[in-house]
């Protein structure tokens, strides 16, 4: 049996119907109300915090799982990445108040002050960029930061832009692009290699059937 870490959240609510194409029984969680532990045949579901996915899969309690690419960013866990699921689309994004009237991250003064629930990657970003940031990591109502004048800017994940421009700020910058990825456990795809072979391919023919739906 193949343990499986899921993320909580509207994510899961996408890959249930990814895993049901893809032949899994996911009857369990659709039906699951608090259970953090469902059996769905051959595989077993751990339900957990989109953070901790990678966590649970780097330390063995998981021999696969699913977490965002701006998860496995952060966390910088040792995993192995076998697919890109293309759900959860969103960008990371440098964004500044409009009124501020920057348009390049290379106009933000001398140890500007970036909040961001992303310290690590707005760290290592702003390093490469060759400009010296404060960063101060926040958990959450990231955008609050510049209004309150905590923060000059933000590095934070958007999907639409909604939250941004309703308060007041433009991104300026991408950090990158975050999908859904498959995961695994460095040492189990050794040793399962052929059942997270199979879960690997029957999840990418699950998202062939997904796109066909579509077309």
């Amino acid at each position: 049996m193949l343990t499986v870490a899921l993320p909580k959240g509207r994510l899961l609510g996408d890959l249930v119907p990814l895993f049901r194409r893809a032949g899994l029984d996911v009857s369990g969680i659709a039906a699951a109300d608090r259970r953090l532990v469902i059996n769905g045949g051959p595989v077993r579901f751990l339900i957990c915090r989109a953070s901790d996915v990678p966590t649970f899969v780097e330390y063995g309690a998981a021999d696969v799982g699913v977490a965002g690419k701006d998860v496995l960013w952060e966390t910088e866990h040792d995993v192995a990445e076998l697919l890109d699921l293309k759900l959860g689309r969103c960008e990371m994004v440098v964004a500044v108040p409009k009124r501020s009237g920057i348009q390049r991250v290379t106009q933000l003064g001398f140890n500007s002050r970036v909040a961001t629930k992303y310290p690590r990657v707005a760290a290592r970003y702003f390093r490469e960029q060759g400009i010296q940031v404060d960063v101060i990591p926040l958990h959450g109502n990231i955008e609050l930061a510049p209004l309150v004048g905590l923060a000059d800017a933000v590095v934070d994940i958007t999907e639409t832009g909604r939250t941004l421009r309703e308060n007041d700020l433009v991104p300026i910058a991408s950090v990158g692009v975050s999908t859904a990825r498959l995961i695994a456990n460095r040492v189990r795809c050794k040793l399962q290699y052929e059942p997270i072979a199979a879960l690997t391919a029957a999840l990418r023919q699950g998202l062939e059937r997904g796109l066909e739906s579509h077309d």
